[in-house]
């Protein structure tokens, strides 16, 4: 893949901005970041308004650790494409790393406006409600997500964790039952259990 996307280098602006785009992201996934870094800087001088390409950009500051030039860039790629998802969730993802909580369930939430059944964004904004300790929200959106994924023992779990915290044994035993039904190996899950029956 990384030989056929170089062959395309040396053609127009777009085309190479869109081989560069794509080369920079197998990078990223490879995590070789100097080489990601690069090819994202390519891109984005061969074509300025690639909302890919910014958002590769993005990912590679990311990487780096720079959090605020980070958000910069993916805001520029939603200026470029507002229906650019991937740097709409980045930026959610960002605001997050940078404690600014509410903005950061702002895009997660016009992000669950395009994309209703997206499991990571019920699950980012159920975790920003329960970061704002608000438990009822957190519980209101995981039951979202459990609608779309049903057999995920980490999310049920955390339904009984939550649950349990607002002292309803019942629904928290249900979901903590059905978390070791799919994955009877998590010990903090056998653990409750254990001392819900003991009780």
């Amino acid at each position: 893949a990384l030989e056929t996307l170089k062959m395309f280098e040396k053609k127009d602006s777009r085309v190479k901005s869109a081989a560069a785009t794509n080369l920079s992201f197998l990078y990223y996934l490879e995590n070789e970041l100097a080489q990601a870094a690069n090819y994202a800087d390519l891109a984005v001088n061969s074509d300025r308004y690639n909302p890919a390409a910014l958002t590769n950009k993005g990912n590679t500051v990311f990487a780096s650790g720079d959090y605020e030039k980070t958000a910069e860039f993916y805001k520029e790629a939603l200026r470029n494409d507002s229906s650019c998802t991937e740097a709409l969730y980045n930026l959610g993802l960002t605001c997050k790393k940078l404690n600014r909580i509410d903005e950061a369930l702002d895009y997660f939430l016009k992000l669950h406006a395009i994309l209703r059944n997206s499991a990571q964004v019920l699950y980012q904004i159920a975790n920003i409600y329960e970061i704002m300790q608000d438990p009822s929200q957190a519980i209101e959106w995981l039951l979202q997500l459990i609608s779309v994924v049903p057999t995920d023992p980490h999310v049920l779990s955390k339904l009984g964790k939550l649950y349990d915290n607002e002292g309803d044994k019942s629904q928290a035993f249900h979901y903590y039952y059905e978390s070791y039904r799919y994955f009877p190996s998590n010990i903090e899950v056998i653990e409750w259990l254990g001392a819900y029956y003991i009780d």
